[in-house]
């Protein structure tokens, strides 16, 4: 079986963390932001955690070796 190839868009906006879990940016902080409170911009500045059944998503298909 040949080896599967990760997904170049995948390796530039995810990352796994050291116990495995996969960190991404937050959404909704590209445009529109006048309308948006100041509190969910200053929230969405950094990156979060992915929730568990994404996780399983990118890791099985995305990103199989742990780019």
């Amino acid at each position: 079986m040949p080896k599967m190839k990760t997904k170049s868009a995948a390796k530039k906006r995810f990352s796994l963390t050291g116990t495995g879990k996969v960190k991404g940016n937050v959404a909704n902080k590209r445009h529109l932001l006048a309308a948006k409170s100041q509190k969910m911009k200053r929230q969405a500045r950094g990156t979060m955690v992915l929730a568990e059944p994404d996780q399983i998503i990118v890791r099985k298909f995305f990103l199989p070796y742990g780019v």
